[in-house]
């Protein structure tokens, strides 16, 4: 998988903002991650649900958190915002959106039943997947899809073929899936995955499975690639490795882990900067930074002043690529301010 995806510029080089002297001086600095935070279907995700709400008032329904960041969340909560595990929890003909992680067919044909007018905020590289998943399905072949085991967009995708697709999380699982012909396989995987991880797996089918077919693109978001990809440029340089997300975020797990892979002497994942451990500070000079693709900005200008008050003031940007990509909303919100920007930032 390529460090290069599709609307982004990578940058020829690593790029420290700050100049040379900073960088090979001593002392205590902040080297910030950069892509970093929201990404293109977490920003379309949050409007839509902001659209909703100026347009028909609260409450507004969401099945499942509409993308994994407790800080958005609560804030759209305060709103007006009602979060469902089921569409079976919303009244009878009531409005629903369903999350960036997308939902089964049988999500979909449940809130029909129940006369639920639905908006779609599935990130349109999640949608992409379940179309593999369908093209695949249709031509008799057998899924591996590699995933977290109960993660919400590993349910959706499943659930578009679940006669067709196994699941594979871990090494064991590889050993555990029966196929019912070798030369009719495929892999996809969960977009939010570490690249590093998901190629381990797929060796490990290839192991097995030596004609198994590659998707027709990368399944893995770029912005998860790109977060991953700057993080290993500063890594090896970090006595500490911050990363700013909730605990149920996939691609904010897996840049701790990328983090401590690529070099990192220590690293941690907190959704506020209150929730830092100052002794993580000990001895540490080189402070890394950076956020999951569903972290607002303002919780890492948060965290930045909250070690600037304790010393770590030089802030130094390492860009790796720059992200230009941007997706639609879905066609019910389209006429009422197509370029917004999420307020929850």
């Amino acid at each position: 998988m390529s460090a290069a995806s599709p609307g982004t510029e990578p940058a020829t080089s690593v790029s420290i903002e700050g100049g040379d002297d900073a960088v090979v001086s001593g002392g205590k600095r902040v080297l910030l991650a950069k892509p970093r935070g929201y990404c293109a279907g977490v920003d379309r995700a949050v409007i839509t649900v902001e659209k909703v709400l100026e347009m028909y008032g609260p409450p507004v329904y969401v099945r499942k958190e509409i993308v994994h960041n407790r800080h958005v969340v609560d804030t759209l909560r305060e709103r007006g915002v009602i979060f469902v595990d089921e569409a079976s929890e919303v009244p009878e003909g009531g409005l629903v959106v369903f999350s960036a992680h997308g939902v089964s067919p049988a999500v979909r044909a449940e809130a029909e039943q129940r006369n639920l007018r639905t908006i779609d905020a599935t990130c349109p590289l999640v949608t992409k997947v379940h179309k593999e998943v369908n093209r695949f399905a249709r031509d008799d072949y057998d899924i591996m899809l590699i995933g977290h085991a109960g993660h919400e967009e590993v349910e959706g995708t499943s659930g578009e073929a679940p006669d067709r697709v196994q699941l594979v999380d871990t090494p064991e699982d590889v050993d555990k899936v029966a196929v019912r012909d070798p030369s009719k396989v495929v892999w996809l995987s969960q977009t939010t995955l570490s690249v590093d991880e998901t190629m381990e797996r797929v060796d490990q089918l290839r192991e097995r499975f030596p004609e198994i077919s590659d998707p027709p693109s990368d399944d893995i978001c770029y912005a998860t690639s790109n977060r991953q990809v700057a993080v290993k440029a500063m890594a090896a340089e970090c006595d500490l490795v911050l990363v700013v997300g909730s605990g149920n975020s996939s691609n904010s797990q897996r840049l701790v882990e990328v983090a401590l892979q690529a070099g990192a002497r220590d690293s941690h994942l907190v959704d506020f900067a209150h929730e830092v451990d100052e002794a993580w500070l000990d001895g540490v000079e080189t402070v890394g930074v950076t956020s999951g693709a569903s972290v607002p900005d303002v919780l890492v200008m948060e965290l930045l002043e909250w070690l600037a008050e304790r010393g770590w003031t030089d802030v130094q940007e390492v860009t790796t690529a720059n992200e230009k990509i941007s997706f639609a909303l879905p066609r019910e919100l389209r006429s009422s301010g197509e370029s917004a920007r999420s307020s929850v930032r």
